[in-house]
């Protein structure tokens, strides 16, 4: 996840770590066993809100939601699906991620100039230290996993 929404990400992931820490199902609120295997949905529930940092746009003002579906006792991994209306903004990534996109059109772009474009049904890892852009065409919704780096 681009470093400009870890920031929004993270409060709402932190919100959900508590949870998880004390057995809890982060997605559905029920306790479960801490080594419980966990099945993911698409979505649970209405999401939550957030907005790209103003310094980091570029284009629009896109409203994203995500929905955090598990996170470790750490809180360095996480995973659980993210959405964003058209827009575009820088990103810098602290963090290794996995992405499959399910619906929509984005365009990465590295500080290199080199474009990647991703469409529902792609799979693909952005690597921590990755500089550049990503551009939501169509409205994007991916799953993701997400593995931050120990300090």
């Amino acid at each position: 996840m681009p470093e400009d929404e870890i920031g929004n990400f993270l409060t709402i992931a932190e919100t959900r770590t508590a949870a998880s820490i004390e057995g809890i199902n982060a997605s559905t609120g029920s306790p479960m066993a801490l080594h419980t295997v966990q099945k993911l949905f698409d979505r649970d529930g209405p999401g939550e809100d957030y907005f790209v940092s103003p310094e980091k746009l570029v284009r629009g003002n896109p409203k994203q939601t995500l929905w955090t579906q598990y996170t470790d006792a750490s809180g360095k991994f996480f995973a659980g699906v993210w959405r964003s209306e058209p827009g575009m903004w820088t990103i810098s990534y602290t963090e290794e991620e996995y992405c499959h996109m399910l619906e929509g059109v984005s365009v990465i772009t590295g500080a290199d100039g080199q474009a990647l474009t991703v469409r529902a049904g792609d799979i693909f890892v952005i690597p921590r230290g990755f500089l550049g852009t990503w551009e939501v065409v169509d409205r994007t919704t991916k799953r993701f996993v997400i593995c931050e780096a120990s300090d």
